[in-house]
């Protein structure tokens, strides 16, 4: 019975041309193991995420899914949860609890299971993994293998019919992976559980699984190992030299068999060399060792006062013009000690010594270096003293070098694990260092992205520079370093040259020195291997040379075309005269021609002064402006502007005259039922998703913690700067909803009252017309334009409305006289509000908006 048929299916990303999968087709078996290779960004992790719907990236999908005869699409959310289970290729980015015994039980708790069934499933869980030993233990004291085991058993225990593994074995070391790949073998052949797992590490996966597809957007080639392995190097696919070694090495010399398993590869090359002579394997010829310049002396470490030694009496030291590669198992100590050659961490004992300031770190988390929308930003980052001619050179080059040419305009998150490891090299090498030290560089990329990674560090270290490389990679290591060192708890167990290395370790080795050790005990390469039988490899094809010209626009996108000169002039007049007024009105200086001028009207003067500036930074234009199309308000947006402007304050109101404000929390309640009728009848007709409802709750919070955190400054919070960050972004009905939200929950802090209705009405009203006026396209979305709509919703909007209900709240009868006492009696304090608004969308307005733009495209979120 098929398991899971995939039919024409295609995916494009949201504002790509480029199809991330092609008319993909393929069908698995119940209970089959099948195996996904391909390039880094060939759509692995793409196919994957589009077989659990909960994961499934937004963008343009056609074609069908059927998931054990019923589509995909049709199954409810428990039943996906439960029947398709799916490990991420980050352990850490699955865990969600503290213990290792509550993650077990994180997932059978969601779905309601009864705790019998939860605790007999966590015991079974525990036993069929080997969990026992540490199964009290706090999540964090786990190492990278125990971790993405602890990841498997948790989606185990739910007993999925479909297990998904995207690359997960990538962060963890050879031995901790070979385990993690033998358990789920097991559960494969015990279970009956179908797999489908995505892997760059061929050596081990292949021989585990029944078929292969080989992607690269669309299917190249589907079958059993064998028939997948001869159609690659029939097609020359550059695929094809991502596979086992026994299988390149038979294929060299044209064998008809295609051994897949190192056992298989032996006893071929056996049968092979009594009938073919093999060659010796020529010495390696390694870089010459220079000046010293980087190492540690005797080093101690460790990160709590109280804590064990993650480094013990370590002394090791690095020469100019070499690749040195740190091997060691997960936990031995491996990105301490690089944290601590790139002077990150200072040594608790010891010392270190580095003879140069041109260092680049290359961390294991390479979103750690992205700051920017794009690729093409980030590298612009590090050009940005060069003349323009220059850095398009130069980015033009760098691009090409590192295959980032159809990239540029991606945002650096969005990028598979491999082409995000690419853009941070590309980064790092535009800067140019002398002395580069790189975590686990060669994680999540293909074999032909590995051998451009070579002949990139190649010439640097022809140049003189030192590389010093933490990895898992032995076949790379094995490959292009000049000296390899093992670390085991926390010192350097053994070092030596690649082959001395490599030939003399059992489990740290490489499959060709597996498969040959016996006959020619220091062959540790594929490459010396073929060498070795007489046999012909077609190399891979070349990397494509630099375009002759720049590409169009490279250092140029289309941006936001400038104010006139006039108006920013003109806007910085008015912003120095609402200035003056201030300080006239708040008697810091006293300027004459001012004195005379009652308050009343320098406050109505500094409001008008205002809204002339937000009309100079304004776009008043009726066509598609620099800042982004101009949105037509929807049918949700104009009931929820006929709600604000009409129930909510006429609820307000009743409450006011009609139940003396003594309901106040029905009012408050009243009124946030009112703002989100409109919008969760139309929301909920559209289908909303978990993470538009999770993204509106997370604004909310944060406008509430942050009235909390800065509570000891009166009127000084960035919660409405928080609310008009939300209206821009997502749109009135939103801004409105987060206002309201936010000050309802937070007045749980500071006290319900009568006044929680108007805060909630004053606050949602900022945020609603934040909404409308920018997505209208009324006003130019610039830090200089929010800045001034913030001042002003915090003195016309908010300010106002909080001191009318103030004399209605406090004052019988209200009078005109009574009300405008209250506006300039509030004044002040509404300046210092206004103030604080200014700030904290001076700083952060525009890095929330890119983020939540970001959001909004790659989930499809608010459309």
């Amino acid at each position: 019975m098929a398991g899971i048929t995939v039919s024409h299916l295609s995916f494009t990303y949201p504002q790509e041309t480029v199809s991330a999968l092609q008319d993909v087709s393929f069908s698995v078996e119940e209970g089959e193991f099948l195996t996904l290779i391909g390039p880094s960004g060939g759509g692995k992790s793409t196919l994957l995420r589009a077989l659990k719907p909960a994961l499934t990236p937004h963008g343009s999908f056609t074609g069908e899914i059927s998931f054990f005869g019923e589509p995909l699409s049709a199954l409810d959310a428990r039943r996906q949860a439960a029947e398709i289970g799916f490990v991420l290729q980050k352990p850490d980015d699955q865990i969600v609890t503290d213990r290792v015994w509550h993650e077990l039980a994180f997932g059978m708790e969601s779905l309601g299971f009864s705790t019998p069934v939860i605790r007999r499933r966590v015991a079974e869980m525990a036993s069929f993994f080997g969990i026992e030993e540490w199964f009290s233990r706090p999540v964090e004291a786990l190492s990278g293998g125990q971790k993405q085991l602890l990841n498997l058993a948790s989606v185990m225990a739910l007993q999925p019919r479909v297990l998904l593994l995207d690359e997960p074995t990538s962060q963890l070391d050879p031995i901790a992976a070979a385990d993690f790949l033998n358990a789920v073998a097991r559960i494969r052949r015990e279970l009956g559980t179908t797999v489908i797992l995505s892997e760059h590490r061929l050596e081990e996966a292949l021989p585990l699984c029944d078929r292969v597809l080989a992607l690269e957007q669309t299917v190249l080639a589907h079958g059993t190992p064998q028939e997948v392995s001869r159609a690659l190097r029939a097609a020359k696919s550059p695929v094809y030299f991502s596979m086992p070694t026994p299988v390149r090495v038979s294929g060299s010399v044209g064998a008809d068999k295609c051994p897949v398993t190192v056992t298989e590869g032996r006893q071929w090359l056996a049968g092979y060399a009594a009938a073919h002579p093999l060659a010796d394997v020529p010495p390696r010829r390694l870089r010459p060792a220079g000046e010293e310049l980087l190492g540690l002396k005797d080093v101690w470490f460790r990160y709590e006062k109280d804590g064990e030694d993650v480094l013990q009496d370590l002394s090791c030291s690095f020469a100019r013009g070499q690749l040195t590669a740190l091997l060691g198992g997960n936990g031995s100590g491996k990105t301490t000690t690089l944290s601590l050659l790139a002077g990150l961490r200072r040594p608790l004992r010891g010392k270190r010594f580095c003879r140069t300031e041109r260092i680049g770190l290359l961390p294991q988390d390479p979103q750690m270096l992205f700051d920017r929308a794009t690729v093409r930003d980030e590298l612009r980052e590090q050009l940005a003293s060069l003349p323009e001619a220059e850095q398009a050179r130069r980015m033009q080059e760098m691009a090409c070098f590192c295959r980032l040419e159809g990239l540029l305009d991606r945002h650096p998150y969005d990028l598979s694990g491999g082409e995000q490891q690419r853009a941070a090299l590309a980064k790092l090498l535009l800067a140019g260092p002398e002395l580069l030290l790189l975590d686990e560089p060669t994680k999540g990329m293909d074999a032909q992205v590995k051998r451009e990674l070579a002949a990139i560090l190649n010439g640097l270290l022809e140049q003189g520079a030192t590389v010093v490389m933490v990895s898992h990679d032995v076949e790379f290591c094995a490959q292009y370093a000049d000296r390899c060192l093992l670390m085991f708890d926390g010192s350097i167990a053994a070092e030596g040259g690649p082959t001395d290395f490599f030939a003399g370790n059992h489990f740290y080795t490489t499959a060709a020195n597996r498969m040959a050790r016996r006959l020619l005990p220091q062959a540790v390469t594929c490459e010396e291997l073929i060498a070795a039988c007489g046999g012909t490899e077609t190399p891979p094809p070349e990397r494509r040379e630099p375009p002759a010209a720049p590409p169009k626009d490279l250092l140029h996108p289309p941006e936001a075309k400038p104010l006139p000169h006039w108006r920013s002039l003109g806007a910085l007049g008015l912003l120095g005269c609402v200035v003056t007024l201030f300080l006239q009105l708040t008697h810091k200086i006293s300027i004459p021609f001012l004195a005379a001028v009652p308050q009343g009207a320098l406050c109505v003067g500094l409001a008008v002064l205002l809204v002339g500036a937000m009309l100079l930074v304004s776009r008043r234009t009726g066509r598609a402006s620099e800042a982004g199309p101009r949105r037509h308000l929807t049918k949700r947006t104009w009931v929820s502007l006929g709600v604000i402007a009409l129930a909510v304050p006429a609820t307000i109101l009743c409450g006011v005259y009609l139940l003396g404000d003594r309901k106040y929390l029905f009012i408050s309640l009243l009124v946030l039922l009112e703002v989100m009728l409109p919008f969760a009848l139309l929301f909920e007709r559209r289908g909303p998703t978990a993470r538009e409802l999770v993204l509106l709750a997370v604004l909310s919070a944060l406008c509430v913690a942050g009235r909390a955190a800065f509570s000891a400054l009166p009127q000084f919070k960035p919660v409405l700067a928080l609310v008009i960050v939300s209206g821009v972004a997502l749109g009135g009905e939103a801004g409105f909803l987060t206002g309201a939200l936010a000050m309802l929950l937070s007045n749980v802090m500071y006290g319900q009252g009568p006044w929680t209705p108007w805060q909630m009405f004053a606050m949602g009203l900022c945020g609603f017309l934040a909404g409308v006026l920018y997505r209208r396209g009324l006003l130019r979305r610039g830090r200089v334009s929010l800045c001034i709509y913030g001042a002003l919703s915090a003195l016309l909007i908010y300010g106002v409305l909080m001191n009318v209900s103030s004399a209605l709240l406090w004052q019988s009868p209200v009078s005109w006289a009574t009300i405008g006492a209250y506006l300039l009696s509030g004044f002040p304090v509404d300046c210092v509000h206004a103030a604080a608004t200014v700030c904290f969308l001076w700083l952060f307005g525009e890095p929330m908006l890119e983020k939540l733009d970001r959001i909004k495209v790659k989930y499809g979120l608010l459309a």
